[in-house]
């Protein structure tokens, strides 16, 4: 048995846990380290558990006897490619991804190749990929190459021998049409089924393994939905079924395949899932939220049939398309076992008798149990990090309030343990985006582990965030440092007035579109904040439209123009880089030289304002980070200049 096996044996039979008690160096650590276990799977007869794990920043994956909890086979590429996503294609034998990590670069990057092995470690094969047909350095047989990228469409449990695939050619990447191609598991042999009608294009397969729907956005991010029509043998435009809907998505299939479900906007309402039947072109409303948008869906593994939708209006909520169904019960009795969790099915076996369930909530980053369905039986597997004692960590609370506007904004506040929500230090993180994220109720490294220093954090879904409709987000066009930013600066008031925070002792940080704002709304409010931090910012707007990946996306220019407008005065005032005359605050810069998002001309350019004024910052630059800090290693040096900074200049 190799080292990795004996680590797992010894994870299931120990808990080491860890106490509020720690120092500061060891609460980093803490908080710093990457989940044990990941993407957590049950085989479909129900004999294997599988699982990603992490070894010296390598990600393996576990296949492990159901019956007695022991390893059968580690895919191991012996650090020449790591396991990125993988389905369980038949009962025996599984499909990965193939993930590299570069020696420059420490965030693995996917190049489109597949792996198949079976449960037992027999019959490795290399099913499709760049390097088929000749050596790769590994003992995987090859097949023949393709210069694309794949991604799994459909498993088909159901079908012991082929998946489908979603591929897309190398040439031109961002501009190529998508073909579906049907694979062989077990010898890589492939037939194209069918190529979009557009680029970029994403499919919808019905439960008879038949593409159907394809889906994609044009260069102005306009939809281009399309259906594939058998009497005809080609795709024709789905705006039948489309109508007059926004932001129009197939979801999935009903049983009988003659209606689809998807989600649509009508105007600039919420999202709302819809039925749409494929014969008569009839649409019915099926479930919408007045507040929030659908965040999740939840498809069942084996009959891939829709059976609930999830919204985040403060905490989260379940709405089920039949609430008398066998999987609405289930969930519901899961969601009675675990008060204030979410609950989430991760896999299942085919008959469906027994379920993977993963459960967090604030304070919980996630535990894995078995639930045995005809039993009625629950039995814990593991805890995701389990030195994290859920009940050491901090309570997060929804809050919400009337901005300068009349406008209703939403947040939430980390309310450090053991403390009473009253006259603390306060950090304000807004997220990143702007357009499209947001935040919600769940587990915050970060801010837990501010919270454990007696910080409270507060989080802003300011205008322009997405999931509260399509007129709150585009509230926040063209607004990047004016109406977003008032929001961040009402929220920071508002938290003074209601008595949580301490005027004198607040921070702003945040990264990417956060990193911005805590740089430009402490030039709209000087006196609010004593510190900012900025991670992996954006500081000067013009430079987003001549440098980083946003323009060289299909549709990326476009996005930015209607986002931003094409103004140069007004990118100019909107950007941090123009107004350090008017900062107040002490300044941290954090930024990774391999940061494609924002990439180092934006840090390079905040740097240059900060000492033409002569104004006095702090900086720490990583070589190997990109947009984010994606190692253990990287977290840590992370989380140590944050707080040092934030507790220096916050007296603490």
């Amino acid at each position: 048995m190799n080292q990795l096996a004996k680590i797992i044996l010894i994870l299931f039979a120990l808990c080491s846990s860890w106490s509020t008690f720690a120092g500061k160096q060891d609460l980093i650590q803490a908080f710093s380290k990457s989940s044990e276990f990941q993407n957590v799977q049950i085989s479909p007869n129900g004999d294997y558990l599988s699982v990603i794990m992490e070894e010296n920043n390598d990600a393996k994956l576990l296949i492990l006897d159901m019956k007695t909890l022991k390893p059968t086979y580690i895919v191991d590429f012996q650090g020449k490619g790591e396991v990125g996503d993988y389905y369980w294609v038949n009962s025996e034998r599984v499909v990965m991804e193939k993930v590299y990590r570069r020696k420059w670069e420490e965030i693995p990057h996917y190049y489109g190749e597949l792996f198949a092995v079976d449960a037992d470690g027999r019959k490795a094969k290399y099913l499709f990929g760049y390097k088929g047909g000749g050596g790769t350095g590994t003992n995987v047989n090859k097949t023949k190459a393709i210069r694309a990228s794949a991604f799994v469409l459909d498993s088909m449990p159901e079908n012991k021998k082929y998946i489908l695939v979603h591929s897309r050619p190398w040439n031109n990447l961002n501009y190529a049409v998508s073909d579906v191609y049907k694979v062989n598991v077990y010898n890589g042999k492939r037939k194209k089924l069918t190529s979009s009608p557009t680029v970029n294009a994403d499919f919808l397969v019905d439960h008879d393994g038949k593409v159907r729907f394809s889906f994609a956005q044009n260069d102005k991010n306009d939809d281009l939905n399309y259906y594939f029509d058998e009497q005809e043998d080609k795709w024709l435009t789905a705006e039948r079924y489309q109508g007059d809907l926004k932001e129009f998505w197939p979801i999935s299939f009903t049983e009988d395949n003659n209606a689809i479900y998807a989600y649509g906007r009508e105007q600039e309402n919420t999202r709302a899932l819809y039925k749409i039947n494929l014969t008569t072109n009839q649409r019915e409303k099926i479930i919408q939220h007045d507040v929030v948008d659908p965040d999740d869906y939840y498809i069942d593994y084996q009959s891939k049939l829709l059976y609930a939708v999830q919204f985040h209006d403060g905490y989260p909520e379940y709405r089920f398309l039949d609430s008398k169904s066998e999987k609405a019960k289930t969930v519901k009795q899961l969601q009675a076992t675990f008060p204030d969790h979410y609950v989430s099915i991760v896999s299942q076996t085919q008959d469906g008798e027994r379920l993977i369930i993963r459960i967090s909530n604030d304070k919980n980053p996630g535990d894995y149990y078995l639930y045995d369905h005809k039993n009625v039986k629950l039995n814990y597997l593991f805890s995701s990090r389990s030195w994290l004692e859920p009940e050491d960590m901090s309570e997060v609370k929804p809050y919400s309030f009337k901005n300068r506007d009349g406008l209703t904004i939403h947040g939430y506040i980390t309310i450090p343990k053991g403390k009473a929500l009253k006259n603390l230090p306060l950090v304000v993180n807004p997220h990143g985006g702007p357009h499209g994220p947001r935040d919600y109720w769940s587990f915050n490294s970060e801010n837990q582990l501010l919270a454990q220093r007696g910080i409270a954090v507060l989080q802003v879904n300011f205008r322009g965030s997405g999931g509260y409709g399509l007129a709150f987000e585009e509230a926040g066009y063209n607004a990047w440092g004016s109406k977003i930013q008032y929001d961040i600066i009402d929220a920071t008031k508002y938290a003074i007035e209601q008595g949580w925070a301490n005027q004198d002792k607040i921070c702003i940080s945040g990264g990417s579109f956060g990193g911005y704002s805590a740089l430009m709304a402490p030039t709209l409010a000087p006196d609010l904040y004593q510190c900012a931090v900025g991670t992996a910012g954006v500081y000067d707007l013009q430079e987003m439209f001549d440098s980083g990946d946003i323009p060289d996306y299909y549709g990326g220019e476009a996005y930015l123009t209607e986002v931003l407008g094409n103004d140069p005065e007004v990118l100019k005032e909107m950007s941090p880089t123009n107004h350090v005359d008017k900062l107040k605050a002490k300044v941290l810069l954090l930024h990774g030289e391999e940061d494609e998002r924002a990439p180092m001309e934006q840090f390079e350019a905040m740097e240059k304002a900060l000492q033409k004024a002569n104004y006095p910052y702090e900086k720490k630059i990583w070589t190997k980070a990109g947009h984010g800090f994606y190692t253990p290693e990287s977290r840590a040096e992370y989380y140590d200049a944050l707080l040092s900074f934030i507790e220096t200049n916050l007296a603490l």
